[in-house]
């Protein structure tokens, strides 16, 4: 059998990582070989970072419907039992983008809450 020339895929190849390695440092973004192992560190990064991406974004509409929550006398963990007993059917992204742009529409809510917590049967 015949031997296949790889000159042309494995050029492209190299060429393809030094071009995903481009403003990097250092030997990185001209050394095949630490290009390859950043491009693929930064693969892993990234990975991550996705995942980690919607721990942060919970963590700030929590803070936010947390501070909101307070103005309208409650704590977080009430003004979110409120909204459950209420039935409010709104989630933490939409609840923070209340507090921080409609302050009047997020104190609507609250007072649903508030009013839930009032008539809550002891069981």
């Amino acid at each position: 059998m015949a031997r296949t020339a790889r000159s042309i895929h494995a050029r492209k190849k190299r060429r393809k990582t030094l071009d995903q390695a481009k403003g990097y440092k250092g030997t990185k973004h001209t050394s095949y070989k630490r290009a390859k192992e950043q491009v693929w560190k930064s693969g892993v990064y990234a990975y991550e970072g996705r995942k980690q991406r919607k721990r942060d974004f919970r963590r700030l509409w929590i803070q936010r419907i947390n501070a909101a929550a307070r103005q309208n006398g409650l704590s977080y963990s009430q003004f979110m039992n409120g909204v459950r007993l209420a039935e409010v059917d709104l989630d933490r992204k939409v609840l923070a983008d209340l507090a921080a742009t409609e302050p009047a529409a997020f104190a609507a809510v609250a007072s649903q809450a508030k009013g839930a917590l009032g008539g809550q049967s002891a069981e």
